[in-house]
């Protein structure tokens, strides 16, 4: 279900990550491990921002509004370990709980939720997938987002 492209030296353990994705969806998701240069640039060049970030999200552009009937992926996920190095330092935890973190908010934006304009549903949603998954606080709660 996740067709992982770790770049990274970052471990992962891909069958937590499953485990959250079929609790959501059942269509094949993209998950790229890169660094922070490689992600600045997409980020660049698809948000217009030119400096490096946690998270970004491709959902996949469907001809037809019923992506399931064709077996499409929902999209793609990239994630910078050095983000995840970083964070799970700087807030007192693993790296896969970073991770796992990181990946619930990109496959919630891929979803179709976006905490930049709705009115606290992706936060409430990530808190449940949080609680139930018994990780540690996520991005947007820790951030305010």
């Amino acid at each position: 279900m996740i067709d992982l492209e770790n770049q990274t030296s970052l471990p992962v353990d891909i069958d937590g990550l499953e485990k959250i994705a079929q609790s959501l969806t059942t269509k094949e998701i993209e998950l790229i491990i890169t660094d922070n240069k490689t992600i600045q640039e997409l980020n660049q060049e698809h948000r217009g921002k030119d400096k490096p970030t946690d998270v970004l999200s491709f959902p996949m552009d469907a001809p037809f509004t019923e992506q399931s009937i064709f077996g499409m992926p929902l999209g793609s996920i990239v994630i910078s370990a050095d983000f995840v190095k970083e964070k799970a330092d700087e807030f007192g935890h693993t790296k896969q709980d970073e991770l796992s973190l990181l990946f619930i908010h990109g496959l919630l934006h891929l979803l179709g939720f976006d905490h930049e304009t709705d009115d606290g549903e992706m936060r409430t949603r990530e808190k449940e997938i949080i609680e139930v998954c018994d990780l540690p606080s996520s991005l947007i709660v820790r951030t305010g987002h």
